[in-house]
């Protein structure tokens, strides 16, 4: 092994715009490194690993495993599992062009919650895996009105009441904040996809901001290296 090695490295992933471009970025490291010095991990070990370097393994799990996950850490371990995504629901992602820093979206956020919130936000938590696998509208619009971040966060955003209002009335099941932001995510059917996504570049577009939007309706598969 060389003592010196000069890597180049892109990615189309924004930058500062709540899309996991860090996380993502810890595990093509993990996983270069895992290859180069032949340490035998698998995408658990990864995924560990990442999830150390990120803090939490929200976005290195999906970077590695692919798809919805739902992730946490208990005793020191990584346990993950996929989520059932319906086939009739698509993501759509609005990016703005202005950051969002990660550090100011967590300042944002106050470090004790009242306890009917945390017992809002678990009920929420369930009704987003169920919404999700079975596209029960009631279910994913009521997930999507989250309690515990986006009243802090959406000051911190330029027109993002203006932007999930537009998705909705597009025909979004809901809206809301992608990661900590700057970019929105909307949950809707597929054939309404485009309309929703057009509708909330154009709803920035009115104050001032230009966005761009796009839409997944397939699973995104994880990580692989190509040698």
């Amino acid at each position: 092994m060389p003592e010196r090695l000069r890597f180049h490295a892109t990615s189309e992933i924004p930058v500062g715009r709540g899309l996991g471009s860090s996380a993502a970025a810890f595990v093509a490291g993990a996983a270069l490194a895992n290859e180069m010095l032949k340490l035998g991990l698998d995408k658990f070990g990864i995924a560990e690993v990442g999830t150390a370097l990120e803090g939490h393994p929200d976005n290195v799990c999906p970077s590695v495993f692919g798809g919805a996950t739902l992730a946490l850490t208990h005793a020191g371990k990584v346990i993950v599992s996929p989520l059932d995504v319906h086939p009739s629901l698509a993501f759509v992602f609005a990016v703005p062009e202005f950051v969002l820093e990660t550090k100011r979206a967590r300042a944002a956020l106050p470090n004790v919650v009242p306890h009917v919130t945390a017992v809002s936000a678990a009920a929420k938590g369930a009704a987003l895996v169920r919404g999700l696998a079975t596209a029960d509208e009631a279910m994913l619009a009521a997930a999507l009105d989250d309690v515990l971040h986006i009243p802090h966060r959406r000051r911190l955003v330029r027109g993002y009441d203006a932007v999930a209002a537009a998705a909705i009335e597009a025909g979004a099941i809901g809206a809301t904040l992608s990661g900590a932001g700057s970019s929105m995510l909307a949950v809707t059917k597929v054939e309404k996809a485009d309309a929703v996504g057009a509708a909330m570049a154009h709803a920035w577009q009115l104050t001032g901001v230009s966005a761009v939007a796009f839409a997944s309706a397939q699973r995104v598969k994880g990580f692989h290296v190509v040698v």
